[in-house]
């Protein structure tokens, strides 16, 4: 097991991706190479990512700040954090974007400028926030996403914005830890997964890397996956020890027409919720 938590935990090290130490001007900027203009928060992510986000607001990190999440694989573990963190009942047909504006707005004093609520995956999620900015506001973008997902959202941004200068702040690096003999978490951040869900998550990403690149279905560009991640995951997965995501075909599916309407998506604006 201990052999175990130290190969998921490289798996975390590698998808968390961060291209700062922290979420301060001085750095985003200096990684940016000026101000960013817009900033965007994933509806994939965990609660944590939101608090990070409110943060990122008040210290005035972009020019704008977007939301982005329809309704997807992770929708329906968000609307159980927010019914257990808010008390909220009525979360039921919410979209993620919307959510997250609620707990902005709710928990923080503060609100996003623009929401896009119809993307159903990663691939949307990229071309539905490029869809709503216009080309002097896509130069420099941060994206915060989740640890399990950051990765393969700046492969996306690298394909359909190859000149876009991106910054990525994975929303928590969270290491899985040895805890009473099973998968757990030492110190989980507001609104965290369960373990087995973030383990899931963590090991589906590896094989998307390679099924969703340019030798795969073209989602998203080349992702360089070091050696010893390929051997964690490879060594996780022969034990039995983690299984990948299986992929939830209704929002392939999904994300496949709403790609064709990726300019009515980018037309929901703030206070639409």
């Amino acid at each position: 097991m201990i052999d175990a938590v130290a190969q998921l935990n490289t798996l975390v090290d590698f998808c968390a991706l961060r291209d700062v130490d922290a979420l301060h001007r001085d750095a985003v900027d200096e990684a940016a190479g000026g101000r960013v203009d817009v900033a965007v928060l994933y509806g994939g992510s965990i609660l944590a990512g939101g608090d990070l986000f409110a943060a990122a607001i008040k210290d005035d990190l972009a020019d704008r700040f977007v939301i982005s999440g329809g309704q997807g694989h992770s929708t329906d573990a968000l609307r159980d954090s927010l019914r257990q963190c808010m008390g909220w009942d009525d979360v039921a047909d919410q979209t993620e974007a919307a959510l997250f504006d609620r707990y902005l707005r709710e928990r923080h004093g503060v609100r996003a400028d623009l929401l896009e609520y119809e993307s159903t995956n990663c691939g949307s999620n990229v071309r539905n926030v490029l869809a709503m900015l216009g080309p002097e506001q896509r130069r420099r973008i941060l994206i915060i996403q989740d640890a399990s997902m950051q990765r393969r959202m700046d492969a996306g941004f690298r394909l359909y914005a190859p000149d876009a200068r991106i910054v990525n702040f994975a929303a928590h690096r969270t290491p899985v830890a040895l805890v009473g003999g099973a998968f757990g978490f030492r110190e989980p951040p507001e609104g965290m997964w369960p373990v087995e869900r973030y383990v899931s998550l963590l090991m589906g990403e590896i094989p998307r890397f390679r099924d969703y690149g340019p030798d795969g279905r073209g989602f998203i560009a080349a992702v360089d996956v070091p050696d010893e991640v390929t051997r964690a995951f490879a060594t996780l997965a022969e034990t039995g020890m983690a299984a990948p995501r299986v992929a939830d075909q209704q929002w392939a599916d999904s994300a496949t027409r709403s790609s064709s309407r990726s300019e009515s998506a980018a037309s929901h604006q703030f206070g639409q919720s």
